[in-house]
């Protein structure tokens, strides 16, 4: 089944959240029926406060320019995407700090890793998540200049197989020639992502990185571990999306390794195949020698639905990567602070109710 093109529904998506919306109340019938994709807040104008005094015992560090995509999403899930920058606050160890850069601008300089599971444990939805894959490339390199990406694939050990590039059609093309076959060494797939491909100028700060990994979590074969390959994300300014292979209903542990992965840089893990039965209610309660499945599995209704899930999963992808907040600082850290040298987190609050805010944990500076 070929899925609808991807840029078609972003470019409309985009016109529906240019529009601002009617201050006159909709009809809850034509409520429910529209779902924009990019909700709009109503902000009343906050009293001005008083910029922080300058605190003689703080100096500035020699540390890079820290790097922060924030996404902001309301109640419903949606994107929210017409704050401004007093909106926000950085707190790096609790203290504020002063932002620097604001950007809120759609499609911004990016470089996407994308790094698949070819596993034998990957074979049995492949067909769905290859071509769900070479779409999201079409969609994230749209042959712009200013977007770039490479392609990694592991089983027993990784390899790149497409080094940075603007020509988002190789990668497609080389993801609907590849197959499953043998272990999997994830870890050293991303260590693989983060040390060996050629890097843009201005890389991470602009364009900044991310990585979309399609595995199940699993690792069996890598000589790297979980714990290696977060903290290179970390210093790294990485952020991981993970698009989860684990089937409906399966439980594995190892999915969990992708969701910490993705959590600790400000990402997130999106699970088409878990999703299949969601709009189906009593799906459960019908005997079956087959099992008990709304959808025969591999027939015309289970595969539509399977393409659907994929298909979702990889607009919320794109959609979050092209509706991000890029903000930026250069931490101000006293000078008989214990942690200038390791690991410091983040904090980036949104002074409205019901908004719900992501992003990196943190970053490790480098020694002053």
């Amino acid at each position: 089944m070929r899925l609808p093109s991807l840029c078609a529904v972003l470019a409309l998506a985009a016109s529906i959240a240019a529009v601002p919306l009617p201050a006159q109340q909709t009809p809850a019938g034509a409520a429910a029926a529209a779902k924009p994709e990019t909700a709009k807040v109503v902000k009343p104008a906050p009293p001005q406060a008083e910029p922080p005094k300058e605190n003689p015992n703080n100096i500035k560090v020699q540390v890079n320019e820290v790097v922060v995509p924030v996404t902001v999403t309301d109640d419903h899930g949606r994107f929210v995407s017409n704050l401004d920058e007093k909106d926000f606050k950085i707190l790096d160890e609790g203290k504020e700090q002063a932002i620097q850069y604001f950007n809120r601008d759609r499609n911004q300089p990016v470089v996407v890793g994308f790094v698949i599971d070819m596993s034998n444990a990957s074979r049995l939805q492949w067909k769905h998540y290859q071509q769900s894959a070479s779409e999201l490339a079409l969609t994230l390199l749209p042959g712009d200049t200013k977007f770039s990406g490479f392609l990694i694939t592991y089983t027993n050990e990784p390899e790149l197989l497409i080094d940075t590039t603007n020509d988002g059609d190789s990668i497609a093309e080389k993801i609907r020639q590849i197959k499953p076959a043998g272990g999997a060494a994830l870890y050293d797939a991303i260590y693989m992502a983060l040390t060996k491909h050629k890097q843009v100028k201005g890389e991470p700060i602009e364009p900044r990185r991310i990585l979309v990994v399609i595995s199940d979590g699993h690792d069996n074969a890598s000589k790297r571990t979980l714990d290696e390959v977060i903290e290179l994300c970390q210093r790294q300014l990485v952020t991981v999306y993970g698009v989860s292979t684990v089937a409906f209903g399966d439980i594995t542990p190892e999915e969990r390794n992708l969701v910490r992965m993705a959590e600790e840089t400000g990402g997130r893990v999106v699970s088409p195949l878990q999703k299949v039965y969601d709009d189906i209610s009593g799906y459960l309660s019908t005997p079956s020698d087959d099992g008990n499945y709304k959808f025969a599995f591999g027939s015309g209704g289970y595969s539509s639905e399977l393409a659907q899930g994929m298909f979702r999963a990889i607009t919320d992808v794109a959609g979050e990567v092209t509706t991000q907040y890029i903000l930026r600082y250069t931490p101000v850290i006293a000078a008989d602070d214990t942690k200038k040298r390791v690991f410091r987190r983040i904090d980036v609050v949104v002074d409205y109710p019901n908004m719900h805010v992501r992003a990196r944990k943190g970053y490790y500076p480098y020694a002053p």
